[in-house]
């Protein structure tokens, strides 16, 4: 069994030298390509899936909007096969790395509202200001909504963080607890075993879903400054 609960969330080196930048270029190898005129079943179920997720982000942006979505499906892709490689005995999850998610979303995000204020400035500082706010109260809300802009991508990388990181630990925590009660009350084991295979699924959907929301709030972000 291992002591050290958050082991699992150290960065991995190989010869003393990290190992992070390899795992992360990983994921992309899993992802099937053909040649073929023809696809086989999984590349047309993965293009299936690319087209269907592609057209449920793009459907509210406006032209100017829709040149992100090469991005944000790459993005989702690799958040979710990182997530989902994340759950394999002996690995390690990228994206419970405070830093690392920060590094996805503060370009997106800044990227997102340099676009806002390039291209609809009016409306971009009209966000800062809403309409029929009473003088005395100008200042105090100019301060609230900057404070509130500024928040997004730590949000953005917390949210990711977090969910990630509390499944894994769920999930140690139970896989210790069914280790230690195996030698001691067979019944209890395998209820505890049961709770943990139900855990492994939901943390699969898990996995899923928040590489959908963390790209999902890129793309309204996007919409609010397109």
């Amino acid at each position: 069994m291992n002591e050290n609960l958050f082991a699992s969330f150290i960065a991995p080196t190989i010869l003393g030298l990290p190992a992070a930048v390899l795992i992360i270029l990983f994921p992309p190898l899993l992802i099937p390509t053909s040649k073929y005129l023809i696809n086989n079943r999984l590349i047309t179920t993965q293009q299936w899936l690319i087209k269907l997720t592609s057209k449920q982000m793009m459907a509210m942006h406006n032209t100017k909007g829709r040149t992100w979505s090469l991005m944000l499906v790459s993005l989702i892709i690799f958040i979710a096969t990182t997530n989902l490689l994340g759950l394999l005995p002996h690995s390690f999850t990228p994206t419970t790395q405070l830093s690392m998610n920060l590094a996805m979303a503060i370009p997106l995000w800044a990227g997102a509202v340099i676009t806002g204020f390039r291209s609809k400035i009016k409306n971009a500082l009209a966000h800062f200001l809403p309409q029929g706010t009473p003088t005395p109260l100008i200042p105090m809300l100019v301060i609230i909504e900057t404070i509130s802009l500024l928040i997004q991508p730590m949000a953005l990388a917390v949210r990711l963080t977090a969910n990630i990181t509390a499944g894994h630990l769920l999930m140690h925590l139970i896989g210790s607890a069914t280790l230690a009660m195996s030698t001691i009350n067979l019944p209890s084991t395998l209820i505890i075993f049961t709770i943990l295979i139900l855990l492994t699924i939901l943390e699969i959907a898990v996995a899923l879903i928040q590489a959908y929301v963390f790209t999902l709030l890129v793309s309204l972000y996007l919409h609010d400054n397109t």
